[in-house]
């Protein structure tokens, strides 16, 4: 066994200054802690100082190498190192010893005996003493040790990489928008485990897709895995292994706890029964019904999203183009000239997708492929009103109809799924393609046929509801829909803002989408704003990341001001609240409007009133910067 296999470089201090023994035996113990492999600190400093009650483990020649053999060691390693001042740990010679290094082994085997005699052996050389004393940083201290092992043990092999030898923890992330939160949560991922040294591959759900696929060899391979995810994955695969499911926002805030917990084994086994993440097996876990609800709701969103920010942004063009060109402003706007026409007609092909595709894939989350049928024909009949009454009949029941297709279908998919159990096993061929399919369409169908109607009413009345609310409620509603926007910067508040426009905007409400994508870019800019004019309220890091956030917010990504908030979440996140809440607020009393539903500064040639819209996102950043400045402490030098 090398002694570079179980050395680390957060288990190496250069240039130590104890005073003491017992203070060198510390500050050994925490650098064995720093590495990882050491469950219970104290019990293994017991096994220590009983070994240095027998006798000094302080051979001479500025050595000593402290050891024990403990319960408390989940694994063989290394501690080392250098005090060119020397301490006195009673050496046999009674010189101080400079040069120390401490052995941690688990009670099984001698290990510790093997790797006590490769030190001393190599360690008996005067001239590699000298270059270990005088090493300049670790990785010239390992590359010593390496050297002089290479030239004592040639023949002897290397331990495998970690690549070869399997990850030791893997991990999903995955947010509803697939932009921020995905990637963040695995940089943090990936920055814990190199912290901890410990292997982690993490596998990420974005907007271009699936990235860094977790393989079969790997998931067997692997101590468990971590899902920080705030919309479905594909479970099947993690069948029996030791699973942590947590949010997208977890991921990102206590990387450290849940790698932990997966090494430490304090993690479920997951168990799958059918569907991506099936609400039983959730249950068993300890996640809560409405957490499963919200992420087979934003399974759908992450997928309708595509649609929605396409179909949005062309038909936005059309208008634009239409109202450039000098066309009149009558019901048939964005199809006057040829140009716009073509815009408004290829917009209408994906945004016409957009409500099937949300219930579509909140069916699927909840039962899998069967599901997918059953959701989006649920949606396609909320966008046509199918119902019991004549032809012409019909009462489109749109964005809400849409939702009870996804949830009820999924679940009455669900229903069928285990009422098909009971069959004969040589059906089991014909499930999937006619079974499920025939009997899912008809409950669909017959479902919809009740729920278009009730839910038409009420898609109404709200509808109505938004186009009559005076000034003063439009102005509430802004400060609402723009605080909700900073809330959580991303998380169910953000979401539930932001479907709400976008489901305001297939209604023809374009205002409130205005006021929503104003409320979403403020934080990261007012962030930006107060690194820049308030420096002594923030690290020399938060400061060198500061104008990044200028491009996030100008771009409608909220989540730029998530390092800051998990930070200083009691000052950060009430100023950037009240910022979002001026800006929303006065975005509706401009009476702006957007009929784009993403996009950022690069949308703002179709927003309706654009002068005011500017001056909107500029006063409601100012005051989120000015309430950052007066609620953070400075911080002193």
């Amino acid at each position: 066994m090398r002694i570079t296999d179980l050395l680390k470089k957060d288990s190496i201090l250069l240039g130590g200054s104890p005073k003491s023994k017992s203070e060198a035996i510390d500050m050994l113990v925490e650098l064995q802690v720093k590495g990882g492999n050491i469950a219970d600190k104290e019990e293994y400093k017991k096994g220590i100082l009983a070994r240095e009650e027998k006798g000094s483990t302080a051979v001479g020649d500025g050595i000593a190498i402290p050891h024990a053999k403990s319960g408390a060691v989940k694994a063989p390693s290394l501690a080392a190192m250098t005090v060119p001042e020397g301490v006195d740990y009673e050496a046999l010679d009674d010189e101080p010893s400079n040069l120390l290094f401490m052995i941690a082994a688990p009670n099984d085997g001698d290990v510790h005996l093997e790797v006590l005699s490769r030190l001393m052996t190599i360690l008996m050389d005067e001239d590699f003493r000298k270059k270990l004393l005088g090493a300049k940083d670790k990785d010239e201290f390992l590359k010593i040790i390496d050297d002089m092992e290479n030239e004592k043990y040639p023949d002897e092999p290397k331990a495998e990489s970690e690549a070869a030898k399997g990850y030791k923890v893997l991990a999903v992330t995955a947010c509803p928008t697939g932009i921020a939160h995905t990637y963040m949560a695995a940089e943090a991922l990936e920055k814990a485990g190199e912290k901890l040294g410990i292997s982690i591959k993490v596998e990420t759900n974005g907007s271009g897709g699936t990235k860094n696929t977790l393989t079969d060899e790997e998931i067997a391979a692997c101590d468990g895995i971590i899902i920080a995810a705030d919309k479905s994955v594909e479970m099947a695969r993690f069948n029996g292994k030791k699973v942590i499911r947590t949010k997208v926002s977890d991921g990102i805030k206590i990387p450290d706890e849940l790698i932990n917990r997966i090494v430490s084994g304090d993690a479920p086994i997951y168990h799958h029964e059918g569907g991506n993440d099936s609400v039983s097996s959730s249950a068993k876990s300890g996640e809560s019904f409405g957490r499963k609800l919200y992420k087979h709701l934003m399974n759908g969103v992450s997928n309708m999203l595509p649609f929605t920010v396409a179909g949005g942004i062309f038909i936005a063009l059309a208008f634009l183009i239409d109202s450039l060109g000098g066309a009149p402003q009558d019901g048939n706007f964005g199809t006057h000239l040829a140009a716009a026409a073509w815009f408004k007609t290829i917009g209408g092909y994906a945004f016409n997708f957009m409500i099937p595709i949300l219930a579509g894939y909140i069916g699927k989350s909840i039962a899998d492929r069967p599901g997918l049928l059953v959701g989006m024909a649920g949606g396609a009949m909320a966008v046509s009103g199918a119902t019991f009454a004549a032809p012409g009949g019909n009462v489109p029941s749109g964005f809400l109809g849409a939702l009870l297709a996804g949830f009820i279908g999924g679940f009455l998919m669900l229903m069928l799924e285990k009422l098909c159990d009971k069959m004969p096993k040589a059906l089991n061929g014909i499930k999937p393609v006619l079974i499920y399919p025939l009997g899912g369409l008809l409950m669909v169908a017959i479902m919809m046929c009740a729920v278009n109607p009730i839910m038409g009413l009420l898609n109404e009345g709200l509808a109505s509801l938004l186009t009559n609310m005076g000034g003063s409620s439009k102005i509430l509603l802004g400060c609402v829909l723009g605080a909700m926007m900073s809330i959580d910067m991303g998380g169910p508040f953000n979401k539930a803002a932001y479907v709400f426009g976008t489901a305001a905007i297939a209604s023809g409400n374009f205002d409130i989408m205005a006021a929503v994508m104003v409320g979403g870019m403020v934080p990261p800019i007012a962030i930006a704003l107060a690194t820049t004019f308030f420096k002594n309220r923030f690290t020399d890091e938060e400061r060198k990341n500061g104008p990044v956030n200028y491009i996030m917010g100008l771009s409608f990504i909220t989540e730029g001001a998530i390092p800051y908030a998990a930070a200083d979440p009691a000052r950060v996140i009430p100023a950037c609240m009240i910022g979002s809440a001026t800006a929303g607020g006065l975005s509706m009393a401009f009476g702006c409007t957007l009929r784009a539903p993403h996009g950022g500064i690069f949308v703002f040639p179709v927003v309706g009133n654009p002068i005011m819209y500017v001056l909107a996102l500029v006063i409601g950043s100012v005051v989120g910067m000015l309430l950052l400045g007066l609620f953070k402490k400075r911080i002193s030098k």
